[in-house]
């Protein structure tokens, strides 16, 4: 069955984000269950997608162990075992979707990698020439793949409000200039790395949201996720075209569903028809099965 909410009594529950619900494991690891709770426009919809979690959490183990001889990440390499801190209906139930993590201290930004022009980089291409401030060739068009990739950061917003474009010296007043570079540096090497990677496996990755957070020694540790098909924007190259959206193995799918009804995207959101439902866990499969 689809979890919509874990209800973990073993543990104590630190929050629920929009995805991902943490617990207390001890003073320095938590659990954090990826579910199946999908969110559009900041809005979390009533709809949970079957192995949507599992996917998550699969996908996002795949290119940690990838990027690991680039950065660290957030997951424990204690001896701790998820079956001895859950009961045994516990453990059967989140077994494929929860990994045991350091506590960190999360960076008060995300940081975004576009390589190709696209969702609401394009509206402000359109509107500005540029995205948050970078400015772009004029004459491009919706999917065109940019001559670099470019980094975006953005605020984090609390649950329920919108996350914000931020300008690169913005993000230097919220963590030090040399943090940002930092972040802005591994970001793009990351994503550029990624990319190369995925084209193998027959998808371009449009963009991505990476989050980081700093250790105990203040060292950058990679966490939360990576370049799954809820952070990220997942194209077949086979069906790319410019000018179109093209079709894409991430929540896009729901996205489009959505505007074209007459939603304000506030809560409450929609519920979604069972063939789009169907449709959706149908991409994120696919994406895990080709990219691993």
């Amino acid at each position: 069955m689809p979890i919509f909410n874990s209800e973990l009594q073993s543990l104590a529950l630190i929050k629920r984000g929009k995805v991902r619900d943490i617990y207390a494991v001890d003073d320095q690891h938590m659990l954090i269950v990826a579910t199946d709770r999908l969110s559009a426009f900041d809005v979390i919809l009533a709809n949970p997608i079957p192995d949507k979690g599992a996917v998550l959490t699969a996908v996002s183990n795949f290119w940690f162990d990838f990027t690991e001889t680039l950065i660290a990440n957030h997951r424990s390499s204690s001896n701790i075992k998820l079956a001895d801190i859950l009961s045994v209906d516990e453990y059967q139930a989140v077994k494929q979707q929860a990994i045991i993590v350091k506590k960190l201290k999360p960076l008060p930004i995300e940081a975004i990698v576009r390589g190709y022009l696209v969702g609401s980089g394009w509206k402000d291409y359109k509107h500005s020439g540029g995205i948050s401030g970078i400015m772009l060739p004029k004459g491009l068009q919706l999917a065109d793949k940019l001559s670099t990739a470019i980094y975006t950061p953005s605020s984090k917003a609390d649950l329920g409000e919108h996350d914000e474009n931020i300008s690169f010296s913005d993000t230097c007043k919220l963590i030090t200039t040399e943090l940002a570079e930092q972040v802005r540096d591994m970001s793009l090497e990351i994503y550029h790395r990624a990319r190369d990677y995925a084209l193998t496996r027959g998808i371009i990755i449009a963009d991505t949201k990476f989050e980081f957070g700093l250790d105990e020694n203040n060292q950058l540790v990679l966490i939360d996720e990576v370049l799954t098909p809820d952070s990220s924007r997942f194209w077949p190259v086979d069906q790319y075209q410019v000018g179109i959206s093209p079709p894409s193995f991430d929540k896009q799918f729901v996205r489009d569903y959505l505007e074209t009804l007459d939603w304000n995207k506030q809560p409450p959101a929609p519920l979604l028809p069972s063939n789009i439902i169907e449709k959706t866990a149908a991409k994120y499969r696919e994406a895990q099965q080709r990219l691993i």
